[in-house]
């Protein structure tokens, strides 16, 4: 739990909309953030983490679950603005998850990389990788589609309670490395202790106020 008083606070959290093609996105004109990352990285509880708001996105533990661009809209108050702010916190469908079968793969990445490619109000994507292991072939993928297209990305190393301190560091420069890029900023997330969690506020915050 952070003690400094948090810069960024979030005052409400609720589901507006699932998509599967441009129609069917929200009409509020809302900046966008994106959470993505494979099947089972934790995605879920680390939007409940972050929002604080209970099951707004529904952990499974049958990966490859989200088969949908599911939006919410969430509220905040920064330190330093007047008024509150709001974002649509966007979640993708999981991707490398096989069981999901090689055409209906198909046709998830065909609609996540429309909205991706198009969307106006997309700030930047948070890829979540598991701090545990070395980012997977898909993970590689994603990223450098990510970089290819010009799309800001912030690397989210969850589940990092589930090492010690060390291990950590040391498994955050393999995500670096095998990304390929050593000045990345990688930010590790704990969805159980809350971990990161201000640090990741201030992230999403900053990207609003600019």
């Amino acid at each position: 739990m952070s003690t400094k008083k948090d810069r960024v606070i979030i005052t409400q959290g609720q589901y507006v909309a699932s998509a599967v093609k441009k129609d069917q996105y929200p009409e509020n004109d809302l900046p966008e953030i994106v959470f993505i990352g494979r099947s089972n990285v934790g995605k879920s509880s680390l939007i409940n983490s972050l929002t604080r708001v209970n099951n707004l996105a529904r952990v499974s533990s049958q990966p490859g679950k989200t088969q949908t661009i599911n939006f919410f809209e969430v509220g905040l108050k920064i330190a330093e603005v007047e008024g509150r702010k709001a974002f649509y916190l966007v979640d993708l469908p999981g991707y490398g998850y096989a069981k999901t079968g090689k055409e209906r793969r198909k046709i998830w990445s065909k609609f996540i990389e429309e909205y991706l490619l198009t969307s106006e109000r997309l700030q930047f994507v948070c890829q979540l990788i598991d701090i545990r292991h070395e980012p997977m072939a898909s993970d590689v993928e994603m990223f450098e589609w990510l970089v290819k297209n010009n799309i800001p990305v912030l690397i989210v190393a969850t589940k990092c309670d589930k090492i010690g301190k060390n291990a950590r560091q040391k498994n955050i420069a393999a995500i670096k490395r095998k990304l390929g890029v050593a000045e990345l900023s990688v930010l590790p997330y704990s969805s159980l202790k809350n971990e990161g969690r201000s640090d990741l506020l201030d992230v999403i915050g900053d990207s609003l106020v600019e």
